[in-house]
């Protein structure tokens, strides 16, 4: 019964402060958000790229593993719309092929940095003191190194790999989304109805995840996509130096670590994968700028 009356007095001072409901808010997201048409141009060519790596397998003309040594290096021509390889391989289905390998890293990289920043940032801004210092110095220490390089020293302790590529990129990211969330946590915590619902009785734990975390969601979303682009750029470098996908897998990284020993002779090994890299980072990046002024509303449209 206190649960529940907690739950309907904080509900009511919600209404209250915002009348708007979801279906009206995303409403008035949207129409910020198609008047930004870089964006949404970013956003489809983000949704293409994600249909052809989960079809991936099912659209490339040719097996992105199996060599042909009577087409080795051979340039663009109606048969392989990007050229081949040193080994005879179709570029082209590599690069729908490794879309999924370059994705599937960084996204997971992006997503556990999110969850593991998301809870050390509520609970920074929430209870402050000794664990707020704690939190945020560990923060300091880990934004003192260069992204790429602490990435490269990680994976030279775990070892090269896809899974330590992983962690290595979780592991800079983390401390961004921990920044993030502490700042919105500490103006959340300041709200009517979360005094109200402390007022009540309710717990501290119910506070936050009932009422502090639904406040920190946009910044989440907008994080994880400016924070994506920038993953697949560090899990391609680390693949480029050696230490992420081997050089057989078709890893964006790899196609480009193979075709740098060809650049004099046969560019092409190296500019369409180069390409893709530079149009999909450049992508997320117009995307999730996009996003952060649609959903700011201190952001003027």
């Amino acid at each position: 019964m206190k649960d529940e009356a907690v739950t309907g007095g904080t509900q009511a001072v919600v209404q209250a402060g915002a009348p708007t409901g979801f279906k009206q808010r995303f409403g008035a997201f949207m129409r910020k958000f198609v008047k930004q048409k870089t964006a949404v141009v970013a956003a489809v060519f983000i949704l293409i790229l994600l249909v052809i790596a989960i079809i991936g397998p099912l659209i490339t003309p040719y097996n992105p593993s199996k060599p042909n040594y009577d087409a080795l290096m051979e340039g663009v021509s109606a048969e392989h719309l990007m050229g081949t390889d040193e080994y005879g391989r179709d570029i082209l289905s590599r690069i729908i092929y490794g879309s999924r390998l370059s994705l599937s890293v960084s996204i997971s990289a992006v997503m556990i940095a999110a969850v593991l920043g998301t809870a050390l940032g509520l609970l920074a801004g929430y209870y402050g003191g000794w664990l707020d210092r704690i939190i945020m110095r560990g923060s300091d220490v880990l934004f003192s190194f260069p992204d790429l390089l602490l990435a490269i020293g990680i994976v030279a302790i775990l070892g090269p790999g896809l899974i330590n590529v992983v962690i290595a990129v979780a592991v800079f990211g983390t401390p961004s989304f921990a920044r993030i969330i502490r700042s919105v946590t500490l103006s959340a915590k300041e709200n009517l109805f979360v005094e109200a619902a402390r007022s009540m009785g309710a717990t501290n734990k119910r506070i936050i995840w009932r009422h502090i975390f639904p406040e920190t969601v946009p910044a989440i979303i907008v994080n994880i996509s400016m924070r994506i682009g920038g993953a697949i750029l560090a899990a391609s470098s680390l693949s480029f130096l050696g230490m992420g996908a081997s050089p057989s897998k078709p890893d964006w990284g790899a196609m480009l670590s193979m075709g740098r020993d060809y650049l004099a002779i046969a560019p092409h090994i190296v500019y369409f994968p180069g390409l893709v890299i530079f149009l999909t980072v450049l992508a997320f990046n117009i995307f999730g700028d996009g996003l952060r002024d649609a959903l700011d509303p201190k952001m003027k449209s």
